[in-house]
């Protein structure tokens, strides 16, 4: 079987899932290296650690700012999660990322066998299938986006926008983390590109090319968490968590310091909460782990200073000499720390106001005890509402943006008796077990070596 080379940003659970499925088919993770460089070298730095072969290379200062910082993070970012409000269009920016991704496609050809699979990654590398076959390059090569794909109605709103979807119909397999993002896709395309687009089977053939697009639901790697959860230092954070929350309920949340996430909103709804069952501060702790990301955009910052004074405005007025009503923590933990985490926390709060799929919803429910499990609480706008939400089964759905939504599925969590958290419980793990990351690799290797259609 053909090695797979892949191209991606290593953030949070993209990199883990990534990471998981080059240790089990072999080949190269080519990408950014996260460092800077005063001058382009040219140089690739080759590692080997784990089974992973890693290929990097440094950016200029230039590079980050425009590529990472700029058009990646303030412009594809913030409009992919539906922000208009936040994104900006920047012609520099604009023109820094397609410079940067000329320089990629540059850089990892020499790395790629004529027999090779090529599997890019996310929203920093769009163009880059383009940039490869401009260059020759005739190896099958599929792309996958891990954020929501936006409306089309926002989606035109980028400048240069049909150029850019342009460059992504020269890969030959597009996957997507559900089906509403796949049909936003789509959408586009047959509207804006006048693409003939195959609903059916995803088919889009436009001026002489055909790519197939679909939908492969990401997971965890199941065996690999589950690994973490039998360790020692599972054991005590799971401990040290109990021991420190004195018989009250552990309610979690564990996410990236990203506006998309809904943390302030979410400290709303837990303000909403005391306000309106101030008898239940001594029943109730809420733990939330942040740490940061992309210090450097300006919009993360001013999230940062948000989120603490909404916190500290709570604690302010709940707290007692013996007790803090929600703990904040800005940094980040192991991956067994968490599973100790998780497995103590009797509700999970996983409320992003728009994301691809969410990997910590999967997670939480991967650590509880199946005798006893706590309460997933799910934004409806979560990818992974579509698996993990229906009706009175799985997770609890609500509205990210109201309060009183959330305050309300705090009290049902809190209150909700053993019999129906076991019928929740059963009704997600069955899923989360079996379209795991190792699945989700294998299908989408498996249609793009196939090319089954195109």
């Amino acid at each position: 079987m053909p090695k797979a080379r892949g191209a991606a940003g290593a953030q949070g659970g993209l990199a883990g899932a990534l990471n998981s499925a080059l240790k089990d088919r072999g080949g190269v993770w080519f990408g950014w290296s996260g460092q800077e460089s005063e001058d382009r070298t040219g140089n690739i730095n080759m590692q080997r650690a784990d089974g992973v072969t890693t290929a990097t290379i440094d950016l200029s200062a230039r590079d980050i700012d425009e590529y990472y910082n700029g058009y990646a993070n303030s412009t594809l970012w913030p409009l992919f999660h539906y922000r208009l409000d936040l994104t900006e269009y920047e012609r520099e920016t604009g023109k820094g990322y397609e410079r940067v991704n000329e320089r990629f496609a540059e850089c990892v050809q020499p790395l790629i066998e004529e027999d090779d699979l090529v599997w890019v990654h996310d929203y920093h590398l769009l163009p880059l299938g383009d940039r490869l076959r401009r260059r020759g390059l005739k190896n099958r090569i599929g792309f996958f986006l891990h954020i929501p794909w936006p409306p089309t109605r926002l989606f035109v709103s980028l400048p240069y926008h049909e150029r850019l979807v342009r460059t992504m119909l020269d890969y030959d397999l597009v996957g997507f983390q559900n089906n509403e993002w796949l049909e936003s896709f789509l959408h586009y395309c047959r509207k804006e590109l006048g693409a003939q687009v195959d609903e059916a089977t995803g088919i889009i053939r436009f001026e002489g090319r055909s790519v197939r697009a679909k939908a492969y639901p990401i997971g965890i790697d199941w065996d690999h968490f589950q690994g973490q959860g039998k360790t020692p230092e599972a054991d005590q954070a799971a401990q040290r968590l109990v021991n420190s929350t004195r018989e009250r309920t552990a309610m979690i949340g564990v996410d990236r310091l990203d506006y998309s996430k809904g943390l302030p909103e979410r400290i709303d709804g837990i303000g909403r909460f005391f306000d309106q069952h101030p008898e239940r501060v001594r029943d109730l702790v809420y733990i939330q782990i942040a740490p940061p990301s992309r210090e450097d955009v300006e919009s993360y910052q001013q999230i940062r200073a948000l989120l603490e004074q909404k916190t500290g405005q709570i604690n302010g007025a709940r707290s007692e000499v013996d007790l803090v009503p929600i703990r904040y923590v800005n940094r980040g933990y192991s991956h067994a720390e968490l599973y100790g985490f998780f497995h103590a926390s009797k509700i999970g709060l996983v409320t992003p106001l728009r994301d691809g799929m969410n990997l910590v919803a999967k997670e939480y429910v991967a650590a509880q005890d199946p005798d006893d499990p706590g309460v997933l609480i799910l934004s409806r706008f979560a990818g992974a509402a579509q698996q993990l939400g229906c009706d009175e089964k799985g997770a609890v759905l609500v509205n990210p943006y109201s309060p009183d939504d959330l305050s309300h599925a705090i009290l049902k969590a809190l209150d909700m008796p053993l019999a129906e958290r076991k019928g929740r419980y059963e009704a997600m793990i069955a899923t989360i077990r079996h379209d795991n990351v190792q699945a989700w690799t294998e299908e989408f290797c498996a249609d793009l070596a196939d090319g089954a259609g195109t």
